[in-house]
């Protein structure tokens, strides 16, 4: 174990932890005040006079989950980023769209993808991580239709999120936490759903078989903040 920088954690291969099945989209979303505002309006959308909506937030707040969510609910093609290209977009027509990463996507496949959104049954939600204001384009229609469209903000996620998480992925491994673990690792770790999967995993093969308590806990972060990536 290494003794400069974030405290190192023992082998992930230590044990082989049992793992409950994992659950649906919907089940792994979880909500707070950082994304409750988005995550309320999604379960109302898409309505035909606003069938065009970006989701945008920072890396690891659950811009995925909570879209993937939407998009399990309402029978969405999904697709992610450059991949939409290759889609066969006359399939589209009717249909609602989620489109994850869609700052990788080309400006022709977005353009199309927009006015297919206006069609009767149509919908296109967009997911990045900058509003589509700040994407650069040649392309004048696109860049007022960009201008124009709704944006939902998700922020990165809060402490009653990352608890939530917290419990989630313990869960996963029927693991019970004290609430004093939990209050413990929300106020160290790294702000992102991502981080909490992370020390969790890191947490249960280092313990190896022995009880997760803060204490343990303590040994494995420094006082400070750490990132778990």
């Amino acid at each position: 174990m290494t003794t400069s920088g974030p405290r190192a954690f023992a082998s992930d291969q230590m044990r082989f932890p049992l793992l409950r099945e994992p659950a649906g989209t919907v089940a792994m979303f979880m909500r707070g005040p950082s994304n409750l505002l988005a995550a309320e309006t999604l379960d109302r959308w898409p309505q035909q006079a606003d069938t065009l909506l970006t989701l945008v937030g920072p890396e690891g707040a659950g811009k995925s989950h909570l879209a993937a969510d939407w998009a399990e609910r309402v029978g969405a093609v999904a697709f992610a980023g450059a991949e939409v290209g290759q889609a066969d977009l006359s399939d589209l027509e009717g249909r609602a769209v989620l489109l994850d990463d869609a700052d990788q996507a080309d400006d022709d496949t977005l353009f199309h993808l927009m006015n297919l959104a206006r069609s009767p049954g149509g919908a296109l939600l967009m997911v990045s991580r900058e509003p589509p204001t700040r994407r650069e384009t040649t392309l004048a229609d696109l860049r007022s239709r960009l201008d124009a469209i709704r944006v939902l903000r998700i922020e990165a996620p809060d402490d009653a999120v990352l608890a939530a998480a917290l419990r989630r992925f313990f869960d996963e491994r029927a693991i019970t936490p004290g609430d004093e673990l939990i209050d413990y690792l929300v106020l160290r770790m790294e702000r992102s759903i991502p981080a909490a999967r992370t020390v969790v995993a890191r947490l249960d093969a280092e313990a190896s078989g022995r009880k997760l308590n803060r204490a343990l806990a303590r040994t494995l972060l420094d006082d400070e903040t750490v990132e778990l990536f």
